[in-house]
């Protein structure tokens, strides 16, 4: 198999030369050798080459099952409910409205973010931000397992990680956003061609970024997205408008309800700078080592009790893989200590202490039950099937349970006995 081959062809639509000298960068070097010695067996026969072809066939014809005619939509549809339990059926109105925010989402931002984005939640959440790393770094000072130099590095690592925060400014500047998308095409009654021409402007853009310095303020998500996340070779974490509305955050929140939403979610991604891979990052966002070897060896000791940990969880007859959630669990438990004890440390004032109506609940124990509140949610077991397989996430519920179970302050607050499901003798930590 040619790789050389491969790298010029799909550079052409840009005009990148590429040659045998060409420096790239491979972030999975077994996985390509695993591909190419696999490519190369089904290549030996006629019929290995069939599978091959329809396999290709396939992937791009289910790619673009959402943009076909109602048969291929309906044939899918049995696909998906094996998958995951559902055929996915959907309002058209939020169709439209989905792929649109897909295919324009910046545009879509600019009205998202002038509709409901509070203009004080960006400084309030940039606030918020500084405390939880302020607690985290709080935190690193207590561990007894990092030797003085590599917690001297973390610590500096901590404190150059970057925000972005709600949306990207030219947004809001209508010529800025016909500028961005001044060579997109769209023409009415042409739906599928115009999905076509979205791919192809998508991939220019990318590709248009080879050999160019990184800039470090892209958005990858767009304003209305749920979501955040940690970009290791930038050290940066993002936060885009969509997460900052309820049940994650609201102005009108006591801090207890906020610090317990996007404070953990704050935390998390903070936290993804110092998991398996992220530790392997350096402040610039270069990948090299940074830590003292018995420091490492530590690490990985602490590490293997979380590995133990979920993967001792059963659903369904099936065990979570606790290397695979690795990460994504040492970043839900120190995201959740991080948050708790900013929160603890945060200024509050006459209002954050009123109670809640109806609620014979501390604002300590609020702060529990609004993290625990927005993993809510309805899943079918086939859904769960598909993420113990495949996701480097734990079911949401567990997301909730793991890290409750290892933090002393949650049975503290909530008395659970020692020793009970939620109070274990023994304990999870790394950060």
């Amino acid at each position: 198999m040619s790789w050389l081959d491969y790298f010029q062809n799909a550079t052409k639509l840009v005009n990148k030369k590429i040659n045998s000298k060409t420096a790239i960068v491979n972030f999975a070097p077994e996985y390509f050798k695993k591909l190419t010695k696999l490519v190369q067996e089904y290549n030996k026969t006629t019929d290995g080459k069939i599978v091959i072809n329809n396999y290709l066939v396939w992937q791009t014809v289910r790619s673009l099952t959402a943009f076909l005619s109602k048969p291929f939509r309906e044939a899918y549809k049995g696909l998906r409910k094996a998958l995951i339990g559902s055929e996915g059926r959907e309002e058209q109105w939020r169709y439209c409205v989905s792929d649109t925010n897909n295919v324009m989402g910046f545009a879509i931002g600019a009205m998202f973010v002038r509709e409901v984005f509070h203009g004080k939640s960006k400084p309030k959440a940039e606030e918020m931000i500084n405390e939880i790393r302020t607690a985290f770094v709080k935190n690193l000072r207590n561990l007894d397992w990092m030797d003085e130099e590599t917690r001297k590095a973390a610590e500096e690592k901590a404190n150059a990680i970057t925000d972005m925060i709600g949306f990207p400014n030219f947004i809001l500047n209508p010529n800025e956003l016909d500028e961005r998308y001044k060579d997109l095409q769209i023409r009415p009654n042409e739906y599928f061609l115009n999905n076509i021409r979205v791919s192809k402007y998508t991939l220019r853009k990318n590709l248009e970024k080879l050999d160019k310095p990184v800039n470090k303020t892209t958005w990858i998500m767009t304003p209305p997205t749920v979501n955040a996340y940690y970009t290791p070779t930038k050290n940066q974490i993002v936060f885009p408008a969509g997460i900052l509305q309820n049940p994650f955050y609201d102005m009108e929140n006591p801090s207890s309800l906020n610090f317990g939403g996007i404070g953990v979610v704050m935390g998390h991604e903070l936290t993804h700078a110092f998991d398996d891979q992220g530790r392997e990052y350096d402040l610039h966002g270069n990948l090299h080592k940074w830590w003292n070897n018995a420091t490492i060896d530590r690490f990985k000791n602490r590490t293997e009790c979380f590995v133990e940990q979920y993967g001792d969880i059963e659903i369904e007859g099936r065990h979570i893989n606790g290397r695979q959630t690795l990460g994504e669990n040492i970043a839900d438990n120190g995201g959740l200590k991080a948050a708790y004890h900013a929160y603890l440390n945060t200024r509050k004032n006459s209002q954050d202490q009123l109670p809640l109506p109806g609620l014979q609940l501390t604002h300590r124990q609020l702060f529990f039950l609004n993290f625990a509140q927005v993993w809510c949610s309805a899943i079918t077991p086939e859904s769960i099937g598909l993420q113990i397989d495949k996701d480097s996430h734990c079911p949401p519920k567990y997301r909730v349970i793991g890290p409750l179970s290892n933090l002393p302050e949650f049975s503290a607050e909530f008395n659970c006995p020692k020793g009970s499901k939620m109070n274990p003798a023994d304990k999870c930590e790394v950060w």
